[in-house]
């Protein structure tokens, strides 16, 4: 037999009647629905749930959504949608350079919500496409990147990387040893900025990528640091074991 996962959608709102019409339609829609009325719920459902796609209410009582959305990023890549009773255009315009996917402004029909939905799905489903068979079209030695098969291969194993990881890395290497600043990174990689993202979510990512392609991330050989810059894809020769005097040179 076999078997369907539900998408997962977490919703992040603190008003019980908007929760109530959301959550009955969306499971009425075949998905999976997981609420958070807060701040410190929707940080810890989202690390242990692992949503698909998060509906996040940009008011929550005192507590400020964007803030929420935030600290999201530093933990997960997750499709977000602000629902948002602040239908200004720069509100919206707000919204969207702090890297949210889409807008939706109250009063809303569920109709438009399901849409929503169902279009940031099918582009974020499309930017981590399956992976297939191709030539890579950037090749470091033992690291091979695929940008049409969305395919990174460390040693001839394929590695498992975020959709943002992915474009991190392919941003960084296809301008080898060129440093790029944080704000740079949020800039080209995230389509954002530090007037609206944390620059945090830049190094957390920057972490978490390097636990996945480096030997010894505390000394890492291909992601560097160069202090009080930013950072700079080195693609090679490399050595199996740096220098020790590098260590405290490559922290993040």
């Amino acid at each position: 037999m076999e078997l369907f996962t539900l998408t997962k959608v977490l919703i992040v709102e603190d008003d019980q009647e908007i929760v109530g019409l959301l959550e009955k339609f969306l499971t009425s829609e075949g998905y999976e629905v997981f609420i958070a009325p807060d701040f410190a719920s929707a940080l810890q459902a989202t690390s242990a749930l692992a949503p698909d796609l998060v509906l996040l209410d940009i008011v929550l009582g005192a507590e400020d959504g964007r803030e929420v959305f935030r600290e999201i990023r530093l933990i997960s890549d997750v499709p977000t949608i602000f629902l948002t009773g602040r239908g200004l255009e720069a509100e919206r315009i707000a919204g969207l350079k702090m890297g949210a996917d889409d807008y939706i402004v109250k009063p809303f029909s569920l109709g438009e919500v399901s849409a929503r939905i169902e279009s940031v799905l099918r582009r974020s489903n499309s930017s981590g496409a399956a992976r297939g068979v191709g030539t890579p079209n950037l090749r470091f030695g033992e690291l091979e990147i695929n940008e049409s098969t969305h395919e990174v291969m460390l040693r001839g194993a394929v590695l498992e990387l975020t959709s943002k990881e992915f474009s991190l890395l392919v941003f960084l290497a296809s301008s080898p040893r060129q440093v790029f600043s944080r704000d740079q990174l949020l800039q080209h990689v995230w389509s954002s900025s530090s007037d609206w993202q944390n620059e945090a979510t830049v190094t957390e990512h920057i972490r978490r990528l390097r636990t996945k392609i480096e030997v010894d991330p505390d000394r890492p050989l291909w992601i560097r640091t160069v202090r009080g810059v930013g950072y700079r894809f080195e693609p090679g020769p490399t050595v199996a074991n740096p220098p020790k005097s590098d260590a405290k040179q490559e922290s993040t």
